[in-house]
């Protein structure tokens, strides 16, 4: 394992200080067409909570289809995307301003990808990004997949990472050399559990644990508590496991599909914690009270996240933060 000192790049948690988050823009050329208006009026009620928050917003947008917003910590840059899910093809932010960016293949070649996996280079050669960029286009990661402590610690699924079609012939140990080499890590925890049904990420683990401040994590859905039990971060330590609620069934209303809601799929931001809400009084109630456990610092801010969930994603996979000084005009 490597020694991180306070001077070694570290990949940042996600409750740490950033500067905005990213957010691309839903448009007639992906998959939303058929619900355009809704899904538009769910990101715009996402902006709101956003700077509610005290954030800074970047919306990704094809020039065709260019939204307006009447603020200023709005910016809108023309960039054409194949899809919304910004968490998983946006930029990793490591401590020293670098990010990183991987190969993004659409959940193991299963949608079109071209124009998503190239965004962060296109960014950088607008020079609307002003940090350096560290190429690991050889590897497979998405955003989604991985939490980050801001210590060393990285929790994974492994129904995800090896999940046929990122990097095989890589197997769970070679995959694993490679997270704790690119993401300066000293530690990776490989949680053994299933997706979500109507998950098409093969497990994400943003949808189901998440590291949280005091040495905690959260967890839902088809995580045990057992393994998590065993579990203990790159000093040694055990976590404070705390289990969130999960919604009742929602299913799509075209084909009856069951959806993958899940309360795990929050957005920590520096002054608030935007949490996903399904129009389930009880449940929203009892998510927020559970949050509210570990981020008794931060505001809960509800987001009705019901459009988002028609395709099989929600809050946290909409978004992307980056750090302070990550954009040129920041």
């Amino acid at each position: 394992m490597t020694t991180l000192t306070t001077d070694t790049p570290r990949l940042i948690a996600e409750w740490e200080y950033h500067g905005a988050v990213m957010l691309a823009w839903p448009h007639s050329g992906t998959d939303w067409a058929y619900m355009l208006d809704e899904v538009q009026q769910c990101y715009r009620s996402l902006v709101d909570a956003l700077l509610r928050a005290g954030e800074k917003v970047i919306i990704l947008a094809p020039e065709s289809e260019s939204p307006e917003f009447d603020s200023a910590d709005v910016t809108v840059i023309h960039v054409d995307t194949n899809d919304t899910w910004i968490r998983d093809y946006g930029p990793l932010t490591l401590s020293d301003g670098t990010l990183l960016d991987f190969r993004f293949n659409a959940w193991g070649q299963k949608f079109a990808s071209d124009l998503d996996n190239q965004t962060t280079r296109r960014l950088a050669a607008m020079k609307a990004i002003g940090a350096p960029v560290e190429c690991n286009k050889d590897f497979v990661l998405e955003g989604g997949s991985i939490e980050s402590d801001g210590n060393g610690t990285i929790m994974t699924t492994a129904c995800c990472l090896l999940a046929p079609n990122r990097n095989e012939p890589m197997e769970r140990d070679d995959i694993e050399r490679q997270l704790l080499l690119r993401l300066r890590a000293r530690k990776i925890l490989w949680l053994d559990c299933s997706p979500l049904a109507g998950d098409d990420t093969d497990g994400h683990v943003d949808t189901l644990a998440r590291l949280a401040p005091m040495n905690s994590i959260f967890y839902c859905g088809t995580v045990s508590a057992d393994q998590l039990a065993t579990l203990t971060n790159a000093d040694g330590e055990p976590y404070n496991i705390i289990e969130l609620p999960m919604p009742d069934p929602i299913h799509d209303p075209d084909d009856g599909s069951l959806l993958p809601a899940t309360y795990a799929n929050y957005l920590v931001t520096s002054r608030a914690v935007l949490m996903p809400v399904y129009g389930q009084t009880m449940n929203d109630i009892r998510a927020e009270q559970t949050l509210k456990t570990v981020f008794f610092d931060r505001e809960i801010i509800p987001v009705d996240c019901r459009a988002l969930i028609r395709q099989h994603g929600s809050l946290h996979c909409a978004t992307m933060q980056v750090a302070a000084g990550a954009f040129s005009f920041l």
